[in-house]
């Protein structure tokens, strides 16, 4: 069976029920998770292994909501991906908040002054350092880096077209419908990306 036939079976199974094919699919993206993980933390205080807690914190929830329905948009390995990475970035944002709350006062309200412990350098005062639920200049700069790696693995404009609609969550009719073409070749372009990057990978 084809890698991407693999995938999506795994993650039918999964909303189905099957806690089985979680097993497969963490060993096929989790090592993702955790680069991502890392990236988004990048700077922060904390342990070693905290890019590891958030990653296996954001695989959790996946799991458990794709069990429970909670992703209907989620078919294949298309919509897999942007959604680990979703998760995983929620999930290392969360893990920095906590860990500053608890080194707060353990969810105590206070005011913004709690934020400057009087050390911080530069000009960073306050509420401006916390993280925020917007990805980190260093996680969107390696991000974008990575993006424009692969695009730029493609043979022409027209893949690249293809690719960068699909990251941007259009489906296959839509980008059908761009292009003036038939869904089917569609799919084929997007198989050929695949093939691609999947090389540059290994």
């Amino acid at each position: 069976m084809p890698p991407d036939e693999s995938i999506t079976n795994w993650v039918s199974q999964l909303k189905a029920g099957d806690a089985e094919a979680a097993q497969p699919l963490f060993e096929r993206y989790f090592g993702q998770m955790v680069r991502l993980a890392r990236a988004r933390l990048r700077g922060q205080p904390g342990r070693v292994a905290d890019e590891e807690d958030a990653a296996l914190s954001a695989f959790d929830s996946f799991c458990r909501g794709a069990e429970q329905g909670k992703f209907p948009q989620l078919k294949d390995r298309d919509n897999l991906w942007p959604l680990l990475v979703v998760i995983t970035d929620r999930k290392a944002v969360n893990q920095v908040q906590h860990d500053r709350r608890q080194k707060r006062g353990g969810g105590t309200v206070q005011g913004e002054s709690a934020w400057h412990d009087g050390k911080a350098a530069g000009d960073e005062r306050g509420i401006e350092q916390m993280v925020g639920a917007e990805p980190t200049p260093e996680f969107a700069a390696q991000m974008a880096e990575e993006c424009q790696r692969l695009l730029a693995r493609l043979p022409n404009d027209a893949l690249r077209h293809v690719a960068v609609w699909k990251m941007e969550g259009f489906t296959n009719v839509e980008i059908a419908a761009k292009l003036g073409c038939v869904e089917r070749s569609v799919e084929r372009k997007l198989e050929l990306i695949r093939s691609l990057w999947k090389k540059d990978v290994a």
